[in-house]
């Protein structure tokens, strides 16, 4: 029987403020916090909560063969924190059931690898601290912003201690190669 494990990808970005040219120099208040708890307060009704309690429920109809995987930026997680903790505690629960696998990624859900390395690894770090402390869980394997992968961020992220990468299945770059396998990257031990 073939295995499929769903990947999951959750990101809620902060929303800006109106900002006047004129309050630049003087106002550094650049956060809507009202917009940003509104839209977390609606999402996490709509969709979070009911969906994190069906997964949660498929796993324990299917005694934990129904095995899923979450990559949730450290700004959404964030936003949770201060605007809909029980969304946190959602995830909890799945990661508890050991069927859900988290993966590490940067903090900001950001491009930080095409602009410095140095800014790529501090941001992989928050995102593997803030992890740790909210889930008690050390991800293994690593999920670049939007999927983006070269051999250099496979090389970067080895060096980091991560056994794996998901990268996209683009047609463009695997030509003849299937996407439904695992590929080592040229020069790569893992």
């Amino acid at each position: 029987m073939v295995s499929v494990c769903f990947y999951f990808q959750v990101h809620q970005p902060y929303r800006m403020k109106k900002y006047p040219v004129f309050d630049i120099g003087h106002n550094s208040d650049y956060w809507d916090d009202e917009k940003n708890r509104s839209i977390m307060r609606k999402v996490a009704d709509k969709c979070y909560l009911p969906t994190n309690q069906t997964i949660l429920e498929l796993i324990q109809k299917t005694n934990g063969r129904f095995r899923v995987s979450y990559s949730i930026s450290g700004a959404a997680l964030q936003q949770f924190q201060e605007y809909t903790p029980e969304v946190i505690d959602s995830f909890r629960r799945l990661v508890e059931t050991g069927a859900v696998e988290l993966l590490d990624e940067t903090y900001y859900h950001s491009m930080a690898f095409l602009y410095s390395r140095k800014e790529f690894r501090r941001q992989v770090q928050m995102h593997r601290k803030i992890i740790k402390e909210l889930f008690d869980y050390t991800p293994s394997v690593f999920r670049n912003t939007e999927l983006v992968y070269n051999n250099q961020v496979a090389h970067t992220v080895e060096d980091m201690g991560y056994k794996g990468i998901l990268a996209e299945g683009a047609d463009r770059v695997l030509g003849w190669r299937s996407p439904n396998y695992l590929y080592r990257p040229k020069g790569q031990r893992r």
